[in-house]
């Protein structure tokens, strides 16, 4: 597959340059991928109306602020949309970033006893009940149920030109550094190298495959915190 430099659409000073991929990434015009999006996201909404209320009760007992975290990411081809989760941190959470130690190598920012982490958060985190929110993204169509990652403005704003390969695909709800590492990555080269091999080895089979191996580790609650 082809690269080529691209002019930015997006009016961004520090996006004016972006590898992006000559002929699109298969998955992006895949009908089969789209339908298993609007069919999963539908249910993983129903699902979300039954949990609201008792979720959305909890994290305003358990610390102050509002019951969304909104945060703008960068979709297929540096398309912005903004991304909702329930919120697990306290409410100042970005401002407090700076003084929590970084784990992580690289443009990612981790950290196992984040103290920004609320105690429902933690729970929330552990179930992967933050993600919710994200199912309505998947029916709008800016995010898929498997794909790579979404990165923040922060992360972009940094990337060099084969990280830009990442956005050939739409971001999604989980992915190859779901299934095989999930928190337990804290190199973002290791993180980058998953998501394109994600695009070499897609499949409408193996979207289902990763799908599956997901709802298996969120059943055991393995790998996140």
């Amino acid at each position: 597959m082809t690269d080529y430099l691209v002019s930015d659409t997006t009016g961004s000073a520090d996006t004016s340059s972006i590898f992006l991929s000559e002929v699109p990434h298969p998955s992006t015009s895949s009908v089969f991928k789209r339908l298993l999006d609007i069919i999963g996201a539908l249910i993983g909404l129903a699902i979300f109306a039954v949990i609201f209320v008792p979720l959305a009760l909890l994290i305003k007992l358990d610390s102050p602020g509002p019951i969304f975290y909104r945060q703008e990411r960068y979709g297929l081809r540096g398309q912005r949309f903004i991304l909702r989760k329930f919120r697990s941190m306290v409410q100042n959470a970005d401002e407090l970033k700076a003084t929590v130690p970084n784990e992580a190598k690289g443009l990612i920012f981790k950290n196992k006893n984040d103290p920004r982490i609320t105690r429902v958060g933690r729970f929330l985190r552990k179930t992967s009940l933050d993600e919710f929110p994200q199912f309505w993204n998947v029916l709008l169509g800016h995010m898929s149920l498997v794909g790579t990652r979404p990165p923040t403005h922060d992360e972009v704003s940094r990337y060099s030109a084969h990280h830009w390969k990442r956005l050939n695909v739409k971001p999604g709800l989980t992915g190859e550094w779901q299934v095989y590492g999930r928190s337990a990555i804290k190199d973002f080269e290791e993180i980058v190298n998953l998501d394109l091999r994600y695009q070499h080895r897609w499949s409408p089979l193996y979207d289902l495959e990763i799908i599956f191996k997901t709802i298996a580790i969120i059943v055991t609650r393995s790998g996140a915190y």
